[in-house]
């Protein structure tokens, strides 16, 4: 065992995977582990999947740090949680041994992680979307996060809809023609827009399956097809209206402003760049790309919960959308 004198944990724990990260009083990142999803907690069969990914990714980041994971005692532990802290914080006693331990949502640690601490904002455009800012005040606000019926504009799931959309206006003669509608049906073997409509509201289509289908319609614009260009020109602006919104909630005009982003809607170029070029148009703003991920901004938190600010010494992987 390393000779550490004291253990801080941060961890993202989100709908497609759990990440930890472990670091010491130094800022030093010891280790990381990742597991699977842990955003349900309610139902008996989520509990168990929630401490099956909570234990592993623990485990894993306790044994590339050289700690057994049976004696690992944490100084401080933030965890960031995909829909939320609540009902969680009784398995979370059970699974870990920590002095201070603070739960909060994923957007939060993603903003710390994507600022390295400090104020600003980020666009968050993964299956939904979702914009939060803090200032330095503390003060804090968000913009969407609705829910894939009553909003989240600009995700992955979204585009998707609004893909699917286009290719049955084509499809009956009411929408200007796109390969938007050979494309979905040979990624899903669909025989017509009509039917791949039927198959996304049955059981074998969960929302996430049907987000994964984004990089299709990025394929469609870059091979020319001005359909899916300007889906993706919209969707670049509706992230930045997000980010607009919560700037007007924390921020003076002319406030120096980072914004920042994350997941996988942004690592197409089209939408990444509208929504940088958008969001810029206020000359206080900055766009710039995470510094580290949300694990990452979860350690941050763990530290300064014992008040220690800090960021981790090691350099994270690059961000997904990174230019």
């Amino acid at each position: 065992m390393k000779n550490v004198a004291r253990l801080f944990l941060g961890i993202d724990g989100g709908q497609t995977s759990t990440t930890a990260w472990i670091g010491d009083e130094t800022g030093r990142l010891l280790g990381s582990g990742k597991a699977g999803p842990c955003n349900h907690a309610r139902a008996a069969e989520g509990r168990e999947r929630f401490r099956r990914a909570i234990r592993g990714a623990v485990e894993s980041a306790c044994e590339a740090a050289g700690v057994p994971a049976g004696e690992a005692v944490f100084e401080a532990a933030c965890l960031g949680l995909s829909g939320g802290p609540e009902n969680k914080e009784e398995l979370l006693r059970e699974l870990l041994e920590t002095r201070r331990l603070r739960l909060t949502h994923d957007a939060e640690v993603a903003l710390s992680g994507a600022t390295g601490g400090e104020p600003g904002i980020i666009v968050i455009a993964g299956t939904g979307s979702i914009a939060f800012g803090r200032n330095a005040e503390g003060q804090t606000a968000r913009a969407g996060g609705w829910g894939y019926i009553f909003g989240d504009e600009g995700g992955a799931f979204d585009l998707v809809r609004q893909a699917l959309r286009a290719a049955l206006r084509h499809e009956e003669g009411w929408g200007p023609p796109t390969a938007l509608r050979a494309a979905l049906l040979a990624n899903t073997g669909a025989a017509s827009a009509n039917e791949l409509l039927h198959q996304f509201y049955g059981d074998d289509y969960p929302r996430e399956r049907i987000a994964a289908l984004a990089p299709v319609v990025g394929e469609c614009a870059a091979n020319g097809d001005a359909v899916a260009l300007e889906l993706l020109h919209q969707a670049g602006q509706q992230l930045a209206t997000l980010a607009g919104a919560v700037r007007r909630q924390l921020f003076a005009p002319g406030q120096e402003t980072t914004v920042s982003f994350a997941g996988g809607v942004f690592e197409n170029p089209y939408t990444r760049e509208r929504f940088r070029t958008l969001v810029e148009l206020e000359e206080a703003n900055r766009v710039a790309p995470p510094r580290f991920p949300p694990a990452g901004g979860a350690l941050i938190q763990a530290w300064r919960l014992a008040g220690m600010n800090l960021v981790p010494l090691t350099p994270a992987e690059p961000e997904a959308g990174a230019p």
